[in-house]
């Protein structure tokens, strides 16, 4: 038996830090892949607002937004700065405003486990942030990354400065940073990027400090597989307790990716449709514990797109989307599904989609 946490506690201190949506259904939208930033991206999104409103999307997840020394985002340096491959600061701003003229809402891609600095420090690594905003030197920097700060409280980002959040003054610029997201340039709901490397008791802070609408992390943690062919195991109980937990010690203000859905989808899509029931009759993923904490999906950046870590068999596409849009949890529908394979798909989604803002709206407040 997992543990079946009550929602009462969390939703009471949610709405009090004006933070976790609760009356009402959400679904969301992920709105690039992992080629995205070699296109006018915020002015390509901008002409598809229209059509997600009227699809039912009610958040639309952007990529990192941020200068960052990688094309994708994810390797940020001066956090002020909104002018990235995806577009100018002028251009991004004119999606958002066209966002909330639509009534859906923008969820940034928050990157603050590493930040890559502009000068060396005493070791030779690029780990000063000098001649930018938040201008921090080594005690940034987790001593297990090459910094002179404490040691990380999460699993390390390999080959880059790991931010050491046990800093006050760190945390303190941090959440600065994302009030100016949230007040200054638009955002409303944040995505939390690889919350393995650093406690959930700072993405709760960060949520209490900055007050987001809506806020999911990725705590991404592997499925369990069995020697000799590692085929998925039927229980995968400890798998979503270990998010269940991460959710947990963010004061339930987060949800969390549920990656053990996908992991045991798209297996059973395959004929193995014995894997979606649970031994007590429930849904086997993180949705059957924490339904209003669960974001489900089938595919994203990582684990399709041209990058395949982890890729959801694309002759069952269809069938996935029905599961999570027909399921409890909070549903999210991905790009190259929606644009990059055809218009039949493109509307039998959005089918899917109003059939769930009609039937299944109570599972996006209500935990079971």
């Amino acid at each position: 038996m997992g543990q079946m946490v009550s929602d009462d506690k969390f939703e009471e201190q949610a709405a009090s830090n004006g933070g976790f949506i609760k009356n009402g259904r959400e679904i969301l939208f992920q709105a690039f892949n992992w080629e995205s930033n070699k296109h006018n991206w915020w002015s390509n999104l901008e002409e598809k607002v229209t059509d997600l409103a009227e699809s039912g999307f009610t958040s639309v997840w952007l990529p990192p937004p941020t200068q960052s020394l990688s094309r994708e985002g994810y390797l940020p340096q001066n956090l002020y700065c909104l002018d990235s491959c995806y577009g100018s600061l002028h251009e991004l701003k004119l999606l958002l405003h066209k966002m909330n003229e639509h009534n859906v809402r923008a969820m940034a891609d928050v990157v603050i486990n590493h930040r890559i600095g502009t000068t060396q420090g005493s070791n030779g690594m690029y780990n000063r942030y000098d001649g930018i905003p938040i201008p921090w030197d080594e005690h940034a920097v987790t001593s297990c990354s090459g910094g002179k700060g404490n040691k990380s409280t999460g699993d390390n980002f390999d080959g880059v400065p790991n931010i050491d959040h046990t800093q006050q003054f760190v945390r303190k610029d941090i959440i600065e940073w994302l009030i100016w997201l949230r007040k200054s340039v638009g955002f409303q709901d944040f995505r939390f990027d690889f919350t393995k490397g650093y406690a959930a008791k700072f993405v709760k802070e960060y949520i209490e400090e900055s007050k987001p609408l809506f806020a999911v992390g990725e705590y991404w943690d592997s499925c369990e597989y069995s020697p000799p062919d590692y085929r998925l195991n039927y229980n995968q109980d400890s798998h979503r307790q270990r998010i269940i937990n991460w959710i947990d010690s963010t004061g339930g203000l987060c949800a969390a990716f549920d990656f053990t859905t996908k992991g045991i989808l798209q297996e059973a899509v395959k004929g193995e449709l014995w894997r979606l029931r649970d031994p007590e009759g429930k849904p086997p993923g993180l949705m059957g514990w924490w339904p209003s904490r669960s974001v489900t999906f089938i595919e994203n950046h990582d684990t399709g797109s041209t990058q395949g870590h982890w890729p959801f068999p694309s002759d069952h596409i269809m069938e996935g989307y029905a599961y999570i849009l027909t399921h409890p949890g909070i549903p999210t529908v991905f790009y190259d599904h929606f644009y990059d394979q055809g218009v039949p798909l493109h509307d039998e989604i959005a089918k899917l989609v109003k059939g769930y803002a009609l039937c299944w709206h109570p599972f996006a407040k209500n935990k079971e």
